[in-house]
């Protein structure tokens, strides 16, 4: 370490505000350049590569080939697929010297699709997968976190390419098991949820997420029958259509209930009502922009009282289509809709489509807005009294909701996107005339998935999961090092530092040894516990003794060892089989 290009720092970074970006800059890891942008330093380095060493390993195994495409790309690929307007703001775009449209490629499906175009013509030339480990771009409103939301990041994305759908299936499968292998091997702790496609396009799609009081996303998870999915994919059980009667609809003066809880208090107080927030239907006025097209289309969200909007679900509902706040100039343009008092009576004379929470169906009675200043209705009877354009997913989704699969109650937890499974389909085939001449000579339609991992952002899960007090610690397969040597300082202890390490390597381990002559040892023990390496070896004041201290940096143990057992100890424990991460 004497020489080793590196600065550890005692205070956590000002604007770090999760474990990992704190110790990542810490432990001198990483350094910031600008929002969302980081340099790697040496150490760093070795860890990112280490990830992308395993995910190498394993796409091979299902028989992926390398290939590199460049990140400045023209424009005509995506404007063919729709996804130079559908990608909106996040697409860092440029202009060459002519002016001529270029972006920074935030994802590669279109230039794999034209290479395997350009290369292949025959049906025997199919199945294939290829991949790529290389540095992607996307413009983050809110970069945070240090690398785990980024503007800058390092990913493997791979691509099949089939002749029908039973073959993509099963290129489908090779991969799902591939990233099981993978992460496993990484140490990551992680779940497989169903997720939406969005921009991607396709229909299956499964997350691999890591969960972490951190991560941005939110996933349900049922320990009754395994089931699992991120809230924007989770499908709300619809109740069965209600065939009772009920009166008529009823306008009701409600003045003074400006929420949903005050409204319950004065129609049951008032009108002897009986109902409950879960009985009212809240309508939310929403905007929605579609990338490329001219006016904003108006929408009413209609969800059960007792729940809100939640906008990450139902942005993913109307994906392409971006939803944005119904302000009051936007209202004042529609007086038709009286703000908090919206009832869903009206929408079809005033031209706006209306979409419901599926827990809204045929048959079932409601209060909600009259539509007039001041005034509610009840027994607003869905099927009778309206006619909803169809169901959305926009509700949030609370713990204990039930299970779609088994109606068990579902818990939910925080996680982060690690790795993401598509079933393209032939979008991007249709798009790009990709097909392969059958041994009829008629052209098949090739179908394609496709499947990423975030190579530089598994270095901070991992930071996220595996870390205490005193720093990080790094399973032994993406560890900078397999052991730690520690020389305090005094008598000879960095010449036997030094000569144990020489005979480490000898035997096949990566060795990091801490050689400074002017860093006191307190320092040393603290970097030691910093940086993370498995197995720490201090060569400290029972080196009279001939004893030396091995450490065990994930359990914390600490045993006194004789020197000549040391070579020994440290290479059983650096080959010993690790445990398995994936949660039960």
């Amino acid at each position: 370490m004497s020489t080793l290009f590196l600065r550890t720092l005692r205070e956590d970074p000002a604007d770090a505000e999760v474990p990992s970006h704190k110790l990542l800059v810490r432990a001198g890891y990483v350094r910031r350049v600008a929002p969302g942008i980081y340099s790697w330093l040496p150490l760093g380095k070795i860890v990112m590569e280490n990830v992308a060493r395993v995910v190498r390993e394993e796409m091979n195994a299902i028989g992926g080939q390398e290939v590199l495409f460049p990140a400045l790309l023209p424009r005509e690929y995506y404007e063919a697929t729709g996804r130079w307007t559908e990608y909106g703001d996040t697409l860092f775009r440029l202009k060459d010297r002519k002016g001529a449209d270029y972006l920074l490629g935030p994802t590669h499906e279109e230039m794999f699709t034209d290479m395997v175009k350009g290369e292949y013509s025959s049906y025997k030339d199919y199945p294939v997968i290829l991949y790529q480990v290389q540095t992607k771009y996307r413009d983050e409103a809110r970069p945070r976190a240090g690398i785990l939301r980024g503007r800058e990041f390092v990913m493997k994305d791979s691509y099949s390419f089939d002749l029908a759908d039973d073959g993509l299936k099963r290129s489908y499968e090779l991969h799902r098991e591939a990233y099981i292998k993978m992460f496993d091997r990484l140490g990551i702790h992680y779940k497989i949820c169903f997720a939406m496609s969005g921009a991607m396009g396709g229909s299956a799609s499964e997350e691999f997420l890591a969960p972490t009081p951190t991560g941005e996303d939110t996933f349900v998870a049922c320990h009754n029958c395994g089931y699992a999915a991120n809230a924007e994919a989770f499908t709300t059980p619809a109740p069965p259509a209600v065939t009772a009667e009920h009166p008529a609809m009823e306008v009701l003066d409600t003045p003074d209930t400006p929420t949903i809880d005050s409204l319950v208090s004065f129609v049951n107080e008032r009108y002897g009502l009986g109902v409950g927030a879960a009985d009212t239907l809240k309508n939310v006025v929403v905007k929605v922009r579609t990338p490329g097209s001219g006016e904003a289309e108006t929408l009413v969200i209609g969800v059960p009282g007792d729940r809100e909007v939640d906008f990450k679900r139902l942005e993913a509902s109307l994906s392409p289509g971006v939803p944005e706040i119904f302000e009051a100039a936007d209202f004042a343009k529609h007086p038709g809709l009286v703000r908090g008092y919206i009832g869903p009576q009206v929408l079809k004379g005033l031209g706006i489509r209306y979409l419901v929470d599926p827990r809204v169906v045929a048959g079932s009675s409601w209060v909600t807005g009259a539509n007039e200043q001041g005034r509610h209705a009840a027994h607003v009877v869905a099927g009778r009294d309206f006619e909803p354009d169809g169901t959305i997913e926009a509700a949030e989704v609370r713990a204990g909701d039930s299970c779609p699969r088994c109606a068990h109650p579902l818990s939910i937890d925080r996680g982060i996107e690690i790795g993401h499974i598509f079933q393209l389909g032939r979008k991007y085939a249709d798009a790009a005339g990709l097909d392969a001449l059958g041994p009829d000579g008629k052209p098949i339609r090739i179908t394609m998935g496709s499947y990423g991992v975030g190579v530089s952002r598994a270095v901070a899960v991992l930071a996220e999961q595996r870390h205490d007090e005193l720093g990080l610690v790094w399973p032994r397969e993406i560890a900078p090092a397999d052991v730690h040597i520690v020389g305090t300082g005094k008598d000879n202890q960095v010449e036997v530092a030094l000569a144990l390490a020489e005979e480490l390597e000898g035997k096949g381990l990566r060795v990091l040894v801490d050689d400074r002559p002017s860093v006191s040892p307190g320092v040393k023990f603290k970097d030691a516990e910093l940086l993370g390496v498995p197995t720490i070896l201090i060569i400290g004041r029972g080196l009279a003794q001939g004893v030396v201290e091995l450490r065990d940096r994930a359990s914390g143990t600490k045993q006194e060892i004789p020197l000549p057992e040391a070579v020994g100890r440290v290479v059983a424990a650096a080959t010993a089989e690790p445990e398995p991460a994936q949660d039960a």
